[in-house]
């Protein structure tokens, strides 16, 4: 089966497909959290998940017990320290025994050092890069930000790998050529403005052939990227302008900034993970409410399943 040919442009609809092509396997480092098991019993009802939760098998079943949930269907695997529960999460995916690893209560870098370590990784040879689906109030389709959570500064050479791993992420969504906007303060490059620089510099590398099957333009302000009436004002036509899919954002700052902007004013739904690895990685703040980790559940779902369904030959 081929990845998508019509793009999934909802949340419900991106439900639904998991649903339709699940249950993947999903290895919880450090599950004892109610945000967490909550996510899990809902993935693990709707068929979109089956939860192998690793962590501390008593502080589980407490947490459980005293939010009414059902473990039903669920495997766990008793490690109470959460460094170690990262690389049993890690490892079942290197052995094939998970589809995905998700993030429970440990810090991000703890579960990435981890996914990256040669003895327990799931290294493939890529940067690994954060990719979030936002669905906004008021917008006609799903917006892919990166990278808000992985690559702090990014170099120029990493921004090619960030857009990247954001139009195959988009594509096997069934954006069939991603419009990608490479953001900065405004249109104009400046000297001072090393993002405007860069913007430049991978829209014309972009050009040259560099990525594959997207139409990449920058430097955009974020105005002009969504919005097609901004960029009329402004007079700035091409693909992109007004009609962006993927906003590369120039720091995680700014990522991060704009993802919790979206969620706390706007009211809008996210999800995330991390990709290049060899299977996706999930890691909601620990702070997240559990609709936030179902529907990244549910996107990782998508994307392992999709990704699966390409040739060894054309990954």
């Amino acid at each position: 089966m081929r990845p998508r040919t019509s793009p999934i442009m909802t949340f419900d609809e991106m439900i639904e497909e998991a649903i339709t092509v699940g249950p993947k396997t999903v290895a919880v480092a450090a599950a004892a959290d109610r945000e967490v098991l909550i996510a899990a019993e809902e993935v693990e009802r709707k068929g979109i998940a089956h939860c192998h939760l690793v962590g501390d098998e008593r502080a589980i079943r407490a947490i459980a017990e005293q939010e009414g949930l059902s473990l039903a269907g669920m495997e766990i695997t008793h490690v109470p320290d959460a460094l170690s529960a990262a690389r049993e999460a890690v490892r079942l995916a290197s052995v094939g025994a998970a589809d995905v690893v998700a993030k429970g209560q440990l810090k991000t870098d703890e579960l990435l050092g981890t996914a990256l370590d040669r003895q327990y990784g799931i290294r493939r040879g890529r940067l690994l890069t954060h990719v979030g689906i936002f669905e906004i109030p008021g917008l006609d389709r799903l917006i892919y930000i990166s990278d808000s959570g992985v690559v702090l500064y990014p170099t120029i050479y990493q921004k090619l790998e960030i857009i990247q791993n954001a139009v195959e992420v988009a594509r096997l969504f069934g954006i069939q050529r991603p419009k990608v906007a490479i953001l900065a303060a405004s249109e104009t490059v400046h000297p001072k403005v090393p993002s405007s620089i860069d913007a430049l510099a991978l829209s014309r590398m972009a050009a040259q052939g560099w990525v594959d099957d997207a139409v990449v333009d920058g430097p955009l302000p974020l105005d002009a990227a969504i919005s097609p009436e901004a960029a009329r004002i402004k007079n700035l036509g091409g693909e992109v302008a007004g009609r962006a899919d993927i906003l590369i954002v120039p720091s995680v700052e700014a990522g991060n900034t704009m993802a919790k902007s979206i969620l706390y004013f706007a009211n809008g739904r996210m999800a995330g993970l991390v990709v290049g690895a060899k299977v996706p990685i999930i890691i909601n703040s620990r702070a997240d409410e559990h609709v936030t980790r179902v529907l990244s559940i549910a996107m990782a779902v998508v994307l392992a399943h999709a990704q699966h369904s390409i040739p060894q030959g054309d990954r």
